[in-house]
C-alpha cells in the first residue's frame, strides 16, 4: 500500500494543504498515521477523492480489483455525507445529510458493503423517478 503525505496528496486533489487537513478532521478523507502521528493518505483513497472530483472519470486509472468508476447520465444528484448506517440482515437504511435536511435510502447490505459506507462519508443520492409530487401546508394555500 502506497502512502503519500497530506501536503501531496492535496497537490494531486488540486486543493490547499489546509482544505485536506480539515477533511482529515472531519473524517471525510481515510488515513493512516504513523509511529509519530503524522497523517499519511492511502493511493487507493486519493483515487477515490480524484474519482469524486471528476477526475478520474475518462481515464484509465489504477483501482482495485472489484472498484467501478462510472459516469452517470442521470442529473438529479444530492451530494452530501453519511450521517447513519444501519444493517439488519439484508437490508440497510443509510441517513444522508444534504444541507439542512435529511434523506433516508434503504439498499441492500452487499451494496453498502462495496461502497464501504462509513458515517463521515462523502455520497451522492441519485433520484430517478417517473412521478414528483408538490406538497404544501393546509394554511400556504388558503382555503
Amino acid at each position: 500500500m502506497s502512502l503519500v503525505t497530506v501536503r501531496d496528496a492535496a497537490r494531486r486533489l488540486g486543493v490547499g494543504y489546509s482544505t485536506m487537513k480539515q477533511w482529515t478532521y472531519q473524517g471525510r478523507v481515510r488515513t493512516t498515521r504513523t509511529p509519530g502521528g503524522h497523517h499519511r493518505v492511502a493511493e487507493s483513497e486519493l483515487e477515490r477523492l480524484e474519482a469524486q472530483r471528476g477526475k478520474g472519470v475518462g481515464r484509465r486509472v489504477k483501482t482495485p480489483e472489484h472498484a467501478v468508476i462510472v459516469s452517470l447520465s442521470g442529473r438529479n444528484q444530492l451530494r452530501g455525507f453519511v450521517d447513519e448506517v444501519r444493517i439488519e440482515g439484508l437490508l440497510a437504511q443509510v441517513r444522508l445529510r444534504v444541507g439542512d435536511q435529511t434523506l433516508t435510502a434503504v439498499i441492500t447490505r452487499d451494496a453498502v458493503n462495496e461502497l464501504k459506507l462509513r458515517r463521515g462519508d462523502e455520497a451522492l443520492a441519485i433520484v430517478k423517478s417517473t412521478e414528483v409530487m408538490i406538497a404544501r401546508p393546509a394554511a400556504a394555500h388558503g382555503t
